[in-house]
């Protein structure tokens, strides 16, 4: 088998030569203004072997990414009820899309398009003040990371909460369905913030490893879900992890995985590692344009496509 090390230098290196980036997302000001010609990667194999190279080790807005996280977090809390107010199924339509919600009755696809996360986080919130349901969130990312020193970007989430119309009419929405249980205004407030999780390629790869390895946390050797449950948040990853983008990552890199408007991709190979990569530039669906590039070539080299080597 290739040398992961090298693979790892070698991406990094011919990412940093391309001149094709993508744009930056420039929605949410906050993120208009980063360097696109950053660029990170970071793998953890189930030893706890870490490659990693570039700028893998730069705080980035984990946005999106967090939502594999929070699904986690919702399961644990009211197990395949959650299923009852979001679906499971690819989207097809753009992250903030308010046509489908309309048309599927205020249920949401799945739980990585906006209208879904915020159902999730809906669900996390209950029972919690805002800032309670928040500190749960931070505690378990700092647990599964192994890491106390993971943050949210305050100026991130200020700025969401500014600019983040769509996403308060997808929640208001939902809440007319009676599919959001809590005041809007808090849910969308944990939301936010949450989104605006700040981590390297290091912290993030270090965060899904439980997904590589069955649900086991890998220090403590500790179940953080049934390995039932992992595969499954594997399958909704593999299948909605890039919104309408997701048949595509699917073709080219044949690995679940996650992806956020700040240019990070969680990705997992099933028993063999989790990998994070970081490039703030963005393809049409809103996904990270070389990330997926680098993804696509790192499962060639290494034959670790879920399809096949």
């Amino acid at each position: 088998m290739p040398d992961i090390v090298e693979v790892v230098q070698e991406i990094a290196e011919e990412m940093r030569q391309r001149p094709d980036r993508g744009e930056v997302a420039t929605y949410i000001p906050e993120l208009a203004g980063v360097d696109p010609n950053q660029f990170g990667l970071a793998v953890i194999d189930t030893e706890g072997h870490v490659a990693a190279a570039g700028d893998c080790d730069v705080p980035f807005s984990i946005q999106s990414v967090s939502k594999v996280f929070t699904l986690t977090l919702a399961l644990g809390k009211v197990g395949d009820r959650l299923w009852s107010r979001v679906g499971r199924e690819p989207s097809g339509s753009a992250f903030n899309s308010i046509v489908q919600l309309e048309y599927e009755h205020g249920i949401p696809r799945n739980p990585f398009i906006n209208a879904g996360a915020i159902a999730v986080t809906d669900v996390i919130l209950s029972g919690h003040k805002p800032r309670e349901a928040l500190g749960e969130i931070l505690r378990f990312m700092r647990f599964l990371a192994d890491d106390p020193a993971i943050a949210i970007d305050e100026a991130v989430a200020a700025s969401e909460q500014r600019t983040g119309f769509r996403n308060a009419a997808l929640a208001n929405y939902m809440k007319s369905y009676g599919v959001l249980e809590n005041p809007v205004d808090y849910t969308l407030g944990v939301y936010f913030h949450h989104c605006a999780l700040a981590m390297s390629c290091r912290q993030l790869a270090m965060a899904g490893r439980f997904l590589a390895q069955r649900g086991k946390h890998p220090v403590t050797g500790l179940s953080v879900v049934q390995p039932e449950r992992a595969r499954r948040i594997n399958a909704v990853m593999l299948t909605c992890g890039h919104y309408d983008g997701s048949g595509e990552f699917a073709y080219r890199v044949g690995l679940p995985g996650k992806s956020g408007v700040g240019g990070g991709i969680l990705a997992i190979a099933p028993g063999k590692a989790s990998i994070a990569v970081w490039s703030p530039g963005l393809d049409a669906s809103g996904n990270s344009h070389l990330g997926r590039i680098a993804l696509e070539a790192l499962t060639r080299r290494m034959g670790w496509s879920i399809f096949g080597a």
